[in-house]
């Protein structure tokens, strides 16, 4: 009689779970590569509230936008909505957002991996036999970004069903919810928001807040035709942009030396400037589409700035012009092409110019262009190809404007020594430019490597530029030229590539980390180190790369700490004298064992062997 009372009380709980709790099957909301997210739909009940919970199952590289300023665009933050026969819903509540570092905007607010957001019943409308079970249906739409690139926006319906009767004993869930403005964010805002306190931020916000559909294809239309309108805006505020700054002057210079050819002439050279200039774009918008139609995931501006190569080749490609500017270097066409009456050099200079000019636009520009980007790629092609062209199109208008009315020309001032001064100023600005814009993405070890190939690499273009004339023989010449390029060659292999990271967990140095270690019996291992000791980089490298140091250190269970004495201030620096007993020389690996109560110093460079040989004979 007891057996059979609990397969009945076995048989009413299945019964329970499969009309009650009703959760959906896992929906594959985005995927790329190895990082995935999917969501499911349950009901549940929070803070006595009935409603759906959606429950999203994740990668830890994987990540949607919690926030309308965190997102690449307002409209693509997590939105997340429901609607089901029998029962209305109100506005979503979102949970406590993570933060994720993007080298663009800094510090954002996103949500990864494994996390829910409940959706409440607002109101019954039904009751009865037909709808005591219902669907809920869940959008979710936003956009979702790993740490090298975003993919391309999505909206998604993942179903789940209600046993309306039995909601009073539906699972209750609880978490905490995002601050209360984040929660009512999605409710329904204008079709343009204008910040009239910041003009590039406002601009920004207009391009990408802008309504992608209507009521009607004429609306769609309309709304296209605004667009079209709000990209050659953004395009002509990029002339502006501190990066295009100092190249201007040497634009307009050029126009002016142009406006003394033959009325065609002059034309034709202008606008094959304003075309480089549009071809810039031209490119940009056709790698786009090719990147789209080829991977499914959209071009991310902010992808630039977290590829470590791409930086690198920017940082280097404006350094290389701000040398230019403050004449280390200075380029000129052989004589044999400058010396050709033919328009072929003069139209080819003028293109190549143009094109640079949309270059140096990009380590600026790039939250305008990449705001154009997200709202180009939910477009077809023709449409979000032209939107990228016309951005080039309004940044070449003042340019077209001066080339057709050459009397603007006449208010220019005239070449001085003021235009030599703009321009050594304008390449000590690239440099700061070149510095802060596109090196944010990389690690502080790496930044300092990349920065001192900077300053080779700007001794390297000074060979170039001082050590040979054009009197010097054909055979030094070709002698300067390939000492420089093997010097910048050698060094380049050695300093640009990332150091090597290690699988050590490493913990930042704090007393009572030790003490906690020490009274637990856990044999402590203290890494003094400092960001301007190359020896420590060299000890990093050679040992803590090391699979078999890193696998001992795991197997004896060692708490691993990075002790930095990088800056005199530092808990590290007091303590490395005070309780260590140590000058202040670093590299020293300090070993504690607590069992012995016996403390190891391995002073400057040494080797894993040396490590594994200490560590086996005394742990």
């Amino acid at each position: 009689m007891k057996n059979r009372t609990c397969l009945i009380q076995l048989f009413l709980a299945t019964i329970f779970a499969i009309t009650v709790l009703n959760a959906s099957a896992d929906t594959l909301i985005i995927e790329y590569e190895d990082q995935s997210s999917s969501a499911t739909v349950q009901p549940a009940r929070m803070n006595g509230q009935a409603g759906v919970a959606v429950v999203f199952t994740g990668t830890d590289d994987l990540h949607y936008y919690a926030t309308a300023t965190a997102a690449p665009a307002p409209h693509l933050k997590l939105k997340i909505s429901a609607k089901a026969d029998g029962a209305t819903f109100g506005p979503a509540v979102y949970p406590e957002y993570q933060y994720f570092n993007d080298p663009a905007k800094g510090k954002i607010e996103v949500y990864v991996g494994n996390f829910k957001v409940f959706v409440p019943i607002k109101e019954i409308i039904a009751y009865g036999v037909d709808v005591e079970k219902t669907n809920a249906v869940v959008t979710i739409e936003g956009i979702a970004c790993t740490s090298e690139l975003c993919l391309t926006p999505f909206a998604k319906e993942v179903t789940g069903e209600l046993n309306l009767e039995a909601m009073d004993n539906w699972p209750v869930i609880d978490f905490k919810a995002a601050p209360a403005q984040e929660a009512t964010a999605d409710q329904p805002k204008p079709a343009v928001a204008v910040d009239t306190k910041a003009a590039d931020a406002g601009l920004v916000n207009l391009l990408s807040g802008w309504s992608e559909t209507g009521d009607s294809e004429a609306s769609a239309n309309k709304s296209v035709l605004w667009f079209f309108l709000l990209a050659l805006l953004a395009g002509l505020s990029i002339n502006i942009m501190p990066c295009v700054l100092p190249v201007i002057p040497l634009i307009i210079m050029r126009l002016v030396g142009q406006a003394k050819e033959s009325g065609p002439r002059r034309v034709a050279l202008g606008f094959s400037f304003c075309g480089g200039i549009v071809l810039f774009f031209a490119a940009f918008a056709a790698i786009s589409a090719i990147v789209k139609l080829s991977t499914g995931t959209g071009l991310d501006m902010n992808s630039l700035y977290r590829n470590s190569t791409a930086v690198i080749t920017l940082f280097l490609f404006i350094l290389f012009f701000a040398l230019v500017l403050m004449d280390v270097l200075v380029l000129a066409l052989p004589s044999s092409v400058a010396n050709k009456q033919g328009g072929g050099s003069g139209f080819a200079g003028s293109i190549g110019m143009g094109f640079f000019a949309g270059i140096l636009s990009t380590p600026c520009s790039g939250a305008i262009i990449g705001a154009v980007l997200v709202w180009a790629q939910t477009q077809p092609l023709s449409v979000s190809s032209t939107a990228l062209v016309l951005m080039g199109v309004g940044m070449a208008a003042p340019y077209a404007l001066l080339i057709s009315i050459p009397k603007l020309l006449d208010y220019v001032p005239k070449p001085g020594t003021w235009m030599e001064i703009f321009k050594k100023t304008g390449g000590f600005l690239l440099i700061l430019i070149a510095v802060k814009f596109t090196l944010t993405a990389l690690a502080k070890d790496h930044l300092i490597n990349v920065l001192l190939y900077g300053v080779i690499f700007s001794f390297c273009v000074w060979m170039l530029g001082a050590w040979i004339t054009f009197s010097t023989p054909k055979g030094k010449k070709w002698t300067v030229r390939g000492v420089a390029v093997i010097i910048a060659m050698m060094t380049g292999f050695w300093l640009l590539p990332a150091p090597g990271s290690s699988q050590i967990d490493w913990q930042k140095y704090d007393p009572a980390t030790v003490q906690n270690a020490l009274q637990n019996d856990q044999p402590v291992l203290l890494k003094f180190t400092a960001d301007w000791c190359t020896n420590c980089k060299i000890v990093d490298k050679n040992v803590y790369q090391d699979a078999a140091t890193t696998a001992l250190l795991a197997q004896k269970g060692f708490v691993t700490i990075k002790a930095d004495t990088t800056q005199q201030s530092f808990q590290a620096t007091v303590d490395y004298k005070a309780v260590f007993k140590e000058p202040g020389n670093v590299p020293n690996t300090i070993l504690l064992n607590p069992d012995k109560q016996m403390i190891t110093k391995i002073r400057g460079i040494f080797t894993p062997e040396e490590l594994k040989q200490i560590i086996n004979e005394q742990f």
